[in-house]
This record gives C-alpha cells, structure tokens and sequence, in this order.
C-alpha cells in the first residue's frame, strides 16, 4: 500500500514528467552519485540535465545530430522529453532485438523522423525506462558515462548504471564507436 501511495504522489507531484519516470519512482529514494561530484546538481534542477554522470559538462553521444530526443547528438533531458532519453547507450545486437520485440523497431531507418537506423557498435539516445527493462530482461547495453545524463539517476539505480559503464579507453572523444 505504501508503494501505491509513492507512485500516487509521485504522479501528483511530477504532472505530465511524472508519467515518463514512474517506472524508476521508487529507485530515486536511493540512487547515490556513480562519482561524487564536487558540487553534485539537484536530480530535479535543469544542471542535472546539462551534466554527465561525473557532474560534469555532457559530452555528445554521437556525432550524427540526429541522436537524443532534440536531435542534437546530446542525451539531454527536457520536460519536453517524455522518453527521458538520457542514456548514451552503445548498441549491442541483443537490446536491438530486445526493443524490436517490445514493439520499438531501432534497426529500419525513419527518415521521417530523421531517424538512421541502428546497428551494433551504434551509440544512441534511450530512455530511461527502456535501459531499466532491458536491464531486468538481462540485455541492458554499455553505457557512456561522460555522454549520459546526471538527471537519469532520478530513475535509475547508479549501482545499475556503474555495472554496464562503459570504460574511458573505450569510448573515442566523439561518441563513435572504435573501428
């Protein structure tokens, strides 16, 4: 019943932003920092949008603009951003065949949408509560740290996200994959 009321408040709380998180409303009450920041953002300030998971300045995703939900190559978040897609993942071909399941075709190009198309090795923008998801299903994808956003610890666990970071040597400064 308790958890009930949570997510009740939460939704009251939050509005039309609290229907995007609520899938992680419970793990905001313990998510702790993946590195202490110096001066670490309110999770609910528009700094936690602007920065990356060390608190620091947020790095693209991609160089293809057309990442993130503003298709500006950035994970940033935004009360407009109902996806909440700061998570600068890299794909792997079985979260694509895992969101393709689920009814989120990310591999057949949308020009309409000027959306690529992706393939393994592929960095993209993905919400919050897909990566959860996929975490539970055992196919949640590497994550870049300098390229995700600080906001995303609202509604995931940082133990989570410090499991699938992906290390420093691995990711080039542009947010593409190593040939």
């Amino acid at each position: 019943m308790r958890d009930v009321f949570r997510t009740r408040l939460a939704r009251a709380a939050l509005g039309i932003f609290g229907v995007c998180i609520l899938m992680g409303a419970n793990r905001a009450m313990s998510a702790e920092p993946i590195i202490q920041p110096i001066d670490p953002p309110d999770l609910y300030s528009s700094a936690a949008y602007e920065q990356n998971l060390y608190g620091r300045p947020l790095q693209a995703c991609s160089n293809d603009l057309h990442a993130g939900a503003d298709r500006s190559g950035y994970c940033r978040l935004s009360i407009a951003d109902l996806g909440v897609h700061g998570v600068c993942a890299q794909m792997t071909e079985a979260f694509l065949s895992y969101t393709l399941s689920q009814g989120n075709d990310l591999i057949t190009p949308r020009p309409d949408f000027r959306f690529p198309g992706l393939k393994p090795g592929d960095f993209w923008c993905v919400c919050a509560g897909r990566w959860q998801q996929a975490l539970d299903a055992g196919v949640a994808p590497p994550v870049n740290p300098e390229a995700t956003s600080y906001g995303v610890l609202a509604t995931l666990f940082a133990s989570d996200l410090n499991r699938h970071l992906i290390r420093p040597s691995r990711v080039p400064p542009s947010g593409e994959p190593k040939q």
